[in-house]
């Protein structure tokens, strides 16, 4: 016997099991048919390399694994999320909402924009990934605060006495478009609105049909 085969008799025996296994049943290594090119399709972590927002989930992650709080697992999956599904938020939103909660801090995964049919602007404290400028300085010339999340985990590492808001996910201008077939209610793509344009089958009954 030679010396490279008296290695390959002393291998590991879970391989030589293994090896014997797959020998007597073929099977066993074959393809999931059923779930085969089907992937989990929720985020583990953000698509964005920016590392301020790596730094927020690292810190959320710590305390959604340590506490018991569900806040912490709702803030670090929204941290996760693509802009489209983080939406802005105004001022005048979060007002309205505010209304009998003002010991409250308000939480907003996402970025809070300024309303100048807001006149008056209430006193609050608003935690954010970020804020436009105009939103920030209206906020703190109230005599409120706006705060960043990771200064928030200091002051509310279990979400007590906050309020969570989201924006409006289907505002966007592409969202009034979408849907197939008459009867939807879509904004169609027109070129201009006018005499000539659009104007025959689907927008007459002499021409098929009239929505």
């Amino acid at each position: 016997m030679t010396s490279k085969e008296g290695s390959s008799c002393r291998g590991n025996p879970q391989s030589i099991f293994d090896q014997k296994l797959t020998t007597a049943f073929p099977l066993l290594t074959g393809i999931d048919l059923d779930r085969h090119h089907v992937r989990n399709t929720h985020r583990t972590a953000p698509k964005s390399d920016n590392v301020y927002l790596k730094l927020l989930v690292k810190l959320y992650r710590f305390l959604a694994r340590r506490t018991d709080a569900n806040f912490n697992k709702v803030v670090l999956r929204r941290l996760f999320m693509s802009r489209i599904n983080r939406p802005p938020v105004s001022i005048s939103r979060i007002a309205g909402q505010f209304k009998g909660q003002e010991e409250k801090i308000v939480v907003v995964v996402g970025t809070i924009t300024d309303d100048n049919r807001l006149l008056q602007v209430p006193k609050m404290t608003v935690a954010a990934l970020r804020f436009t400028a105009t939103a920030r300085a209206r906020i703190q010339a109230a005599g409120g605060e706006a705060i960043t999340l990771d200064q928030l985990a200091l002051r509310a590492p279990t979400g007590s006495n906050t309020l969570l808001l989201r924006g409006p996910k289907n505002a966007r201008e592409a969202v009034k478009h979408f849907g197939f077939g008459p009867h939807k209610n879509k904004k169609p793509y027109v070129q201009s609105k006018g005499r000539k344009f659009e104007r025959a089958r689907g927008r007459r009954r002499s021409r098929g049909f009239k929505v």
